[in-house]
């Protein structure tokens, strides 16, 4: 069998980040990707907005991968020329029973270490965003946006650059330990099936990492993550919107709610929603939109009659079903299941584009240790 230092399963923003700081590491790796590009799903379907690090568990996986991630990915991208911009967030609680809720997160994000939100009374928010309807919010400057397309270019170029390589249209389909250590890795690509030894592996298929984690022998069924689908639409608006910053309302419980993100251009769009399905599908109903635009007008309620356009639908992996616990970031190394040189990374949903890089040094560091 060809050997290599180290497989990475899965080519979307968490697993290109992965690959390029093993590869920056002087490791040889390769990076399987089933589909026939780069981030076909999570990763290319999502607002594309840079999280602060506001809404989750002090000491939580989350909190930390995103802190620093963000400061990570704003650095990473004013260094290499991808656009991105500081467009900031507000959060409006649009009612005084949603006060105290909007109370909780500034709390939460103190307790993070985010230190820049701004509490807004009703006139700040007037002042700030005179089309917004609400009575008080939090201001966050730390938020952003950035093209995900060429975040993911550039971390290929960067895994090349090092001596990596990235196999497209390339499915893992099972691996098992080796007697002198690592694993003997099958992948299907072309028609043919091929088996690959490799020192080091790592599991960062998304939405498919149960399913690549159950192709792992040797792994415990306790190890063998299922993951739930929490599919979300996103709507687009057919005229530039009267806002400045990203508008989010408080958040539900499944998702931080129909939100309104600009992209480079300025262009406003809405989404996602939450709806669970058992099976990967993208497509878009358009009577979605009713419920969208009553969401929407609980904060903008200028939206126009008729203004909104199906645009996308994305599919967040998530480890806990309808009703569920929110359920945070699993980076499982040996230190957790056993299987030594074996990385598995379950329930990457948001703010895993935020933390990317930061998880991608974790995954290095596991291995390494």
């Amino acid at each position: 069998m060809e050997r290599t230092d180290c497989i990475v399963v899965g080519a979307g923003v968490v697993g290109l980040a992965a690959a390029r700081a093993i590869a920056r590491a002087g490791r040889e790796v390769i990076l399987l990707e089933a589909e026939e590009r780069l981030g076909c799903h999570t990763s290319a379907r999502n607002s594309e907005v840079i999280h602060a690090g506001i809404y989750y568990p002090a000491g939580s996986a989350k909190a930390e991968f995103c802190v620093r991630g963000r400061e990570m990915l704003y650095a990473y991208a004013a260094a290499r020329g991808i656009a991105h911009a500081r467009t900031g967030k507000i959060i409006v609680a649009t009612g005084e029973d949603q006060v105290a809720r909007l109370d909780a997160i500034a709390a939460a994000a103190a307790a993070n270490g985010v230190a820049d939100l701004l509490a807004l009374d009703r006139a700040g928010l007037a002042r700030l965003e005179p089309a917004l309807r609400g009575v008080t919010g939090l201001l966050s400057p730390s938020t952003g946006i950035i093209d995900g397309h060429g975040l993911m270019l550039s971390l290929q170029g960067e895994i090349e650059d090092a001596g990596g390589a990235i196999a497209l249209r390339s499915r893992f389909r099972a691996a098992r330990p080796l007697g002198g250590g690592g694993f003997a890795v099958t992948v299907e690509s072309g028609g043919e099936t091929v088996t690959l030894a490799a020192d080091r592996l790592v599991n960062a298929a998304g939405l498919f990492a149960g399913e690549v984690a159950a192709a792992i022998e040797g792994l415990a069924p306790a190890h063998r993550r299922r993951i739930h689908y929490c599919k979300g639409s996103y709507f687009a608006a057919s005229a530039r919107v009267p806002f400045r910053h990203l508008i989010y309302p408080v958040p539900e419980r499944d998702g931080l709610g129909v939100h309104l993100t600009l992209d480079l251009a300025g262009q406003g769009r809405f989404g996602p929603d939450t709806e669970w399905v058992e099976t990967i599908d993208y497509s878009l109903d358009p009577r979605r939109g009713a419920g969208f635009a009553a969401a929407i007008r609980s904060y903008w309620p200028g939206l126009p009659e008729g203004a909104l356009a199906p645009t996308y639908a994305g599919i967040r992996p998530k480890l806990a079903g309808p009703g569920g616990a929110a359920t945070d970031f699993r980076v499982e190394g040996p230190e957790t299941h056993g299987l030594e040189g074996l990385v598995n990374l379950f329930g990457i949903e948001s703010p895993g584009l935020t933390s990317s890089l930061a998880l991608g040094e974790a995954v290095r560091d596991r291995l390494a240790a």
